[in-house]
């Protein structure tokens, strides 16, 4: 396979990844599936990662995110 190709896989598994992730979230649902909002939330997130409080912002939001996919793992593990 040529190495373009694979870039190109690459980059759509990626951006199938970052789309799971908004519908994971709930963002899909909650917004009725308005793009303008969603693509103004992430511009709204964008500005405050660049902010002064881009760093502390970061911090939470990582904890969040681990936090989260941790429970979603026990909750799996706990299923089975």
């Amino acid at each position: 396979m040529r190495t373009w190709q694979v870039e190109r896989r690459k980059r759509t598994r990626q951006l199938i990844e970052l789309g799971g992730l908004v519908v994971k979230a709930g963002i899909v649902e909650l917004t009725n599936d308005e793009r303008t909002i969603i693509y103004g939330a992430m511009l709204w997130i964008a500005a405050k990662l660049q902010s002064h409080g881009g760093k502390h912002a970061r911090d939470v939001w990582a904890a969040k995110g681990k936090d989260a996919f941790n429970a979603e793992l026990h909750e799996e593990q706990n299923s089975q």
